[in-house]
């Protein structure tokens, strides 16, 4: 039986559907305190399923109370975590800071007999939990929204840790070429910045593919560089649409033509469903 998360009603719905399984009905309150509860009033079957993205702190609660809800109901428990929340913070980057992905694995853990993560933003995230992990690929799935029309494609990552990913999507589109911009972070100040590829640009369709799209600041300088090298279209592909703040202006102003992501992070841009690559390694 598939349990969703309250934000993660989409994807969980589509997983059903894949998978063939039934939805749970699942309830969600909030006390005059403040604390939550997810309630799961009714669970048949053996397995469930437990889909929830923890995108917030909030988030992250919700999910351990699902776990628990259906602990003592089903024989297995799997959770599904669509986009891990604090998943970046995977090492301390000042002395006496947390290793806030470590201390998030480890509660998950608790609560399940195996999890499965979708596009984790550092793959060796797998190593803090304390049971079988397995990493979702949903990056092909972008590909799908795309236009058919793209003149000259070039797939170009924001910076060379995502070159990958942006193969991964090309390789789906089925044409095109692959480049990166050359990005670095000033972990003091958190200040990044990026310079053009290399890569001609000037006429041709470009998308820019990453795992995750968050404050927009990166992502929205890329589109200005490219502009100003003449480009043809801009579009944006990522696995999780997390357009934080006033990340969508942002890439508007930038000049970007469209926004496509996954439901891992269920937004307007979510343009298609992580739940097929999902099921295939259910």
């Amino acid at each position: 039986m598939i349990v969703p998360g309250s934000g993660s009603q989409s994807l969980a719905a589509s997983l059903a559907a894949a998978l063939d399984e039934p939805l749970a009905p699942v309830e969600f309150e909030r006390f005059a305190d403040g604390e939550l509860l997810a309630r799961v009033p009714e669970f048949e079957g053996s397995r469930a399923v437990v889909v929830a993205s923890t995108d917030s702190s909030d988030a992250h609660v919700e999910l351990l109370q699902l776990q628990d809800a259906v602990a003592d109901r089903a024989d297995e428990v799997v959770t599904v975590i669509p986009y891990m929340g604090y998943g970046r913070q995977d090492r301390r980057f000042r002395e006496g800071e947390p290793v806030s992905a470590r201390a998030m694995a480890r509660a998950i853990s608790t609560g399940t007999d195996r999890v499965l993560v979708v596009n984790p933003h550092e793959p060796d995230v797998g190593e803090f939990f304390d049971i079988p992990f397995t990493a979702v690929d949903a990056a092909p799935q972008l590909a799908t929204p795309l236009p058919d029309d793209l003149q000259e494609p070039l797939f170009l990552a924001p910076d060379a840790g995502a070159t990958g990913l942006a193969a991964t999507v090309r390789d789906s589109y089925g044409a095109g070429e692959t480049d990166h911009f050359v990005k670095e972070r000033d972990y003091d100040t958190g200040d990044v910045t990026v310079e053009p590829s290399d890569a001609p640009v000037e006429g041709r369709d470009v998308v820019l593919a990453d795992d995750i799209v968050a404050t927009g600041s990166t992502m929205s300088e890329s589109i200005v560089h490219l502009h100003d090298r003449d480009v043809g279209r801009v579009f944006v592909a990522c696995v999780h649409p997390m357009l934080a703040g006033n990340a969508r202006t942002k890439l508007a102003r930038a000049g970007v033509a469209a926004v496509y992501g996954t439901d891992t992070v269920e937004r307007p841009e979510s343009a298609v469903s992580a739940a097929p690559a999902v099921a295939e390694r259910l």
